[in-house]
């Protein structure tokens, strides 16, 4: 329990190391679904109990 907070965060990281590999290295991402993800819910916590269900899909469809 005397690790400190790099000891642990790097322990953590050498047995994530194929995974962080793979994600610097492959080519593809899933940054613009996640983007969109982050998008809707935006939208979706600035309209919470302000309005019913069809505003909300006029605002999701409304993409300016």
């Amino acid at each position: 329990m005397n690790e400190t907070p790099l000891a642990s965060f790097t322990t953590y990281i050498r047995g994530d190391i194929d995974a962080i590999r793979l994600g610097m290295t492959l080519p593809c991402s899933n940054g613009m679904v996640e983007g969109q993800v982050n998008r809707l819910k935006t939208i979706k916590r600035q309209m919470y109990g302000r309005a019913g269900l069809e505003l909300l899909r006029i605002k999701i469809l409304n993409v300016n």
